[in-house]
């Protein structure tokens, strides 16, 4: 599997923002990444816009660049705003919806106990992190995994909770997503 395993402070601060969900372990986040620090400022053109737009939602993600790109080709050929779409496909994945419900603290996390076959959809094993989940499904933690003493996560309003379980109440809308990613520049980068 193709995943990146690099410095990820390195991308957040390429970024400017937090990727990873780190909180305070990002350091010098004003300073861009390299040997001899910032070169000096240069404004962003239309495309290199678009270009970081797409890249920090899909390192938020974890997706390869072929994923990346399946995913909204999915969503573009769905009828309605293919951007509000896209982004209701990369939050119902199953890795994305175990974050969400507050069983991991990170993406990569979660991505991982699923691949460990740790994670139950409707009482059956699901070790596919790309499974997509449909409302009404339940997702619960397995038998043999316990969860880290943690404090009440906050959950978005499409899932609920419930000790080792939770549950897709429904499809979650562009509102209920917290990132602050421009789907326009996306859509407008894929349909140069």
């Amino acid at each position: 599997m193709a995943r990146y395993t690099g410095p990820k402070n390195r991308l957040s601060r390429r970024e400017g923002v937090d990727l990873f969900g780190k909180g305070t372990k990002l350091r010098r986040s004003t300073v861009p990444p390299g040997q001899h620090g910032p070169k000096g400022t240069r404004r962003l053109s239309d495309y290199g816009a678009q270009l970081r737009e797409k890249q920090k939602a899909k390192r938020i993600y974890g997706l390869t660049e072929k994923q990346f790109r399946r995913t909204f080709q999915e969503a573009a050929s769905h009828p309605g705003n293919t951007g509000e779409i896209f982004f209701t496909l990369l939050e119902t994945r199953l890795d994305n919806v175990v974050f969400r419900l507050g069983f991991v603290p990170t993406r990569a996390m979660a991505r991982q106990i699923v691949g460990h076959r740790h994670i139950l959809v409707n009482g059956k094993i699901v070790n596919i992190p790309s499974y997509r989940v449909r409302p009404g499904d339940v997702i619960t933690l397995g038998s043999n995994i316990q969860l880290p003493a943690s404090e009440n996560p906050s959950l978005p309003a499409w899932v609920s909770r419930q000790g080792p379980a939770g549950r897709v109440d429904r499809l979650p809308q562009r509102t209920d997503i917290d990132t602050s990613i421009h789907d326009q520049l996306i859509v407008e980068y894929y349909s140069r």
